[in-house]
């Protein structure tokens, strides 16, 4: 007997909004601009199901015009919904073009709902003998679950796909036959699609309703046996309770037929589909595409040429630097995913790896006004990297790999030939984060000097919110997929190989391939930077920034490792006083790290609230934002919420730190990035040393752990003095504001007096406290929710301080408006220097994710601005203390404050010259003031 046929029903919308969601906090936008979130996300679930179960049937249903008959039965029904994201409605038709490339039927009806199609769908196959799986993440779904019909959950964040049968259902809603859920949605309503229920009707209550009268008719025919308030509330509102289950039930007769033959699942349109893929610049998805559909994703070339002219004998290498022709590898018949590659184009990439060879090449790189470079080595820490081969590019589709031995000594005798080049101030140097680069051939005390010229940095001012990984770059602006490096060592891990171990042909093609993309990427790069007004902040800030930042991280800071030992002791010791104060509270020992433990603990066993809130899978939440808002009226909670500080304390910086000093600079160096955050912030990583808190006494006590190099130095601590205030008081051109920050006032004070009509020397301790939670609220966008839970204020009372505020600053409030305008208009707003950050949904319909635009068109001028003065500053300190010869170095970046091992000799020079610099980085109508400390560790120094 042959195997029973499977049929895949794809639920189009609850996949769609699944995926744009899943993308929410970082979604994919492509070069355009356009956000592709929704399309990848089912494109995700789609190809999943059809590797995961390779199907024989399948059909995607789409909701067409909303349902007719539920809109007659009740007007509001889904009448709540906030309107579709763009994204989404741009991604629909998409996604129907790509399904019909696919040869994958869209089934949609004017008047009825995905939910209406799948289920008559369902039915009816199950009749014809199929097994059915209905694939949606939507629970109505569960009421049409049988013998042979399931509910399909796609995968997601991080769990597997789950498969609802009978046995399933019944334990999910507590019910004896799947049809009961039509009775439970009945009663509990659906505030998704606005289906009222039963007041005062829950999940747990219909449960028990069910299990004690099977239905809701059962309940309605026995109210007798309820009390008091429920069953008034039950019988005076029969009616719509009965009208929830017609709305909640799925309707089994769409006029849609299952005929077999027209849900088949064939081979798809793949070059239709390969089109559509590169216009919405889906790199990895063609690849997914070809393997779920079991086709080889690359081709064999037409030739039987070597890759590259790959010379291996001195002769043929002295030919090389004359005019030798390169050997044409192309083909005619490019890869199936539609991308250039190496093994399609023509190129010539040669290695150099004898001494003659070597002059030649420097001879060639003198000559030359720009030149790309590219360093392959053995580690990706730069300063634990030993290099294997240094690329050589200036001439798109050339390039030379020069070759370096295992042995230091000798690979650094090699290095020294090339000092000419790297020293030499006229030849402008390439490369794809160069800071990498110039930190490896530090190790062999080689600087490099000469403008630059970084495509990673550059391409993050063109498209801040796009990817900015070579990789990327190439496909989308060159439509060329690079070598993988793990086609080369193999995949992350410690089974990876060392690209020494790589044959000498492959790390040719692979390294000079990188410097030649790196080259034409920056050939593009350079004429658009001046559109997207970008050309003077990567020239002035930027790219000069590179080299102070690679100096820094270079120099790393010193560590008192005894010291975070003692620390951690501590803690240790803390914590084990918080778990006795907790076990004591709630009468018993539990795991106060699972939130499954946690949850009924609070809210079961001590009921700290009456209505607790639960996430999507049932729990009761214990995120930070739940417990901190009982944590004023709970000890319990306080300790908790302490608990969980001083653990992540210890883990994240006591006990971690240690393992980050480099063995042979006994110092800890952070790699800070220039091109993640959008509003032109640096970021600090391997380690975090920007998230140190500071707000609590333990946190604090970490920076305690951070020392000058000896004793002939102190810690020099320069702190901007709330520049994000004086920046927005300089944009707004607010006068109050402007003329407290000139003659040196209190700007809290001076704000509070100003909004609680009082003079300045009788404002209170609490007035200064709230004016100083609004001050910085306001550029966050704050509301009268967000105030009353960070101040001891009611809602009314801080919407009322907010209304006063602006009364008092009727500029400010003009320049808040005028950004959301100007960002409205032109799809973006800017720093003083002309940083822009683009803000795609700044004109949307969804008020929630419009709203979230109109904050970022505020607060990304002022937040950029002060990361911009920051940057001159660093530049104009670290040419200073360079041409000074100074002893002192600047070691960190923490936002607005700056961190210098200071030459106890030099002190009082370099305090002057550190304050004037920060204070002169950049002149606003606001003076900049800058607040500095000395200490013998961070803490003192802060």
């Amino acid at each position: 007997m042959s195997a029973q046929k499977r049929l895949f029903l794809l639920d189009a919308y609850a996949l769609i909004f699944r995926g744009y969601y899943a993308f929410i906090k970082n979604p994919r936008i492509n070069s355009k601009g356009m956000d592709t979130s929704a399309i990848m996300g089912f494109m995700n679930s789609l190809l999943d199901v059809i590797k995961r179960e390779k199907p024989d049937h399948l059909a995607v249903a789409f909701d067409k015009g909303g349902s007719v008959d539920r809109t007659e039965m009740f007007e509001a029904y889904k009448a709540n919904r906030d309107e579709t994201p763009e994204a989404i409605r741009i991604a629909v038709p998409i996604i129907q073009d790509i399904l019909k490339a696919m040869h994958i039927p869209v089934i949609e009806k004017e008047g009825f709902e995905a939910d209406d199609i799948i289920g008559t769908l369902s039915k009816q196959a199950e009749k014809a003998g199929y097994r059915t799986y209905m694939v949606t993440p939507d629970k109505d779904f569960a009421q049409l679950v049988s013998e042979n019909i399931f509910m399909y959950r796609p995968a997601r964040m991080g769990n597997g796909i789950e498969i609802w049968g009978i046995p399933e259902v019944q334990e999910k809603f507590e019910i004896e036959r799947p049809e009961q859920v039509i009775d439970y949605l009945g009663m509990m309503g659906d505030a998704v699609d606005n289906i009222p229920g039963l007041p005062g009707v829950g999940d747990k209550t219909a449960k028990k309703f069910l299990k004690q009268f099977g239905s809701l008719e059962g309940l309605l025919a026995n109210t007798d046996q309820l009390k008091g308030k429920m069953k008034e509330k039950v019988e005076a509102n029969a009616e719509q309770g009965l009208l929830s289950k017609k709305l909640a039930r799925i309707l089994l007769d769409v006029p849609v037929e299952f005929h077999e033959e027209d849900f088949e699942l064939n081979t798809p349109d793949l070059d239709k589909v390969k089109e559509i893929f590169q216009e919405l610049e889906f790199r990895r998805m063609t690849e997914n595409l070809m393997k779920t559909f079991s086709v080889e994703v690359e081709t064999e070339t037409a030739t039987s040429e070597p890759k590259a002219n790959v010379n291996k004998d001195m002769n043929v290498q002295f030919d090389l630097f004359g005019q030798g022709t390169p050997k044409d590898t192309s083909t005619s018949e490019e890869v199936i995913s539609g991308y250039k590659t190496i093994d399609n184009i023509p190129h010539s990439y040669q290695y150099v790896n004898s001494e003659l060879g070597r002059k030649l090449l420097l001879e060639k790189l003198m000559k030359q006004k720009s030149v790309c470079f590219d360093t392959e080595t053995t580690s990706l820490t730069a300063l634990k990297a030993e290099l294997v081969g240094c690329a050589f590019s200036w001439e798109p589709g050339k390039g030379y790999y020069l070759v370096f031995p295992e042995d230091f000594k000798e690979s650094k005798g090699i290095l020294e030939e090339f000092r000419p080049f790297f020293e030499n101030k006229d030849i402008e140097k390439i490369g794809q984060n160069l800071k990498y680069d110039i930190k490896v051939l530090s190790n062999y005390d080689m600087p490099v000097h000469g403008k630059i010229f970084d495509t990673m940095i550059a391409h993050y001012l063109i498209n801040p919110d796009m990817r900015h990984n070579m990789d990327v770059l190439a496909e989308t602006y060159l439509n060329y997929a690079p070598i993988s490096i793990e086609s080369l060592i193999g995949k992350k891990g410690k089974n990876q190989k060392s690209m020494r171990t790589v044959a000498l042909d492959q790390q040719t093609e692979y390294a000079v391939e990188d410097s030649d993309i790196t080259l034409q990427l920056k050939n593009l790069f350079e004429e658009e930077l001046p559109n997207r007004n970008a050309k003077q902040l990567y020239e002035e800030i930027e790219a000069p920034l590179v080299s102070v930042l690679a100096a820094m991280e270079i120099e790393g800071i010193n560590l008192d490792i005894d010291y975070l030992k003692s620390l951690s002791g501590t803690l240790v010791k803390d914590i084990e006083r918080l778990e006795k104060n907790i076990f004591e509270q709630a009468g018993e020992e539990f795991n106060i790290a699972s939130p499954k433990q946690l949850g009924p603990i609070l809210f079961d066993k001590l009921k700290l609230v009456d209505k607790p809130k639960k996430t999507k899978t049932g729990q009761y939440s214990t995120a930070e934002d739940v417990l901190s808002y009982l944590a004023k009226d709970h000890q319990i909670v306080a300790d908790i919420l302490e608990w969980r500080q001083l653990r992540k304390l210890q883990s994240t910086y006591v006990d971690a730190l240690p393992n980050e000093v480099h063995p042979k600079t006994g110092r800890v160096h952070t790699v800070y990035s220039q091109a993640v955050a959008a509003t032109g912030r640096l970021s600090s990583n391997n380690p975090n040393l920007q998230n140190i808190p500071i707000r609590t006494e333990r946190g604090r006590q970490v920076r305690k752990a951070f020392i000058p190099r000896n004793e002939d130095y102190v810690l020099l601590a320069a702190d901007y003095s709330q520049i994000e205030l004086r920046v927005i008081a300089a944009l707004s051109e607010e006068d109050t504001m402007i003329k407290a920050f000139q003659e040196g006032e209190d700007i809290h004070a001076s704000t509070a007096s100003q909004v609680f009509n009082v003079p300045i020397e009788e404002v209170t301790r609490e007035q200064r406290s709230n004016a100083k939670t609004v001050n910085f609220g306001i550029i966050y966008g704050v509301s009268a929710f967000g105030l009353s839970n960070q101040t001891t204020l009611s809602r009314s009372e801080a919407k009322e301080l907010i209304d006063t505020y602006y009364e008092t600053y009727p500029k400010l409030r003009a320049y808040i408006n005028n950004q959301i305008h100007f960002a409205q208009d032109h799809g973006y707003v800017e720093t003083i220097l002309g940083r822009r950050r683009y803000l795609a949904d700044i004109n949307s319909r969804n008020q929630v994710v419009r709203g979230a635009a109109e904050r970022n068109a505020v607060n990304a001028p002022i937040q950029g601005s002060a990361a911009d003065i920051i940057k001159i500053a660093m530049i104009n300190i670290q040419k200073k203390l360079l041409a000074g010869n100074y002893k002192t170095k600047m070691l960190l970046q923490v936002h607005d404050e700056l961190v210098f091992d200071a030459h106890k000799e030099e002190l009082e020079t370099i305090k002057e010259l550190i304050k004037s610099e920060m204070e002169n980085a950049y002149k606003l109508s606001v003076p900049l003031d800058v607040e500095l400390g000395i200490g013998n560790d961070w803490l003192e120094a802060h």
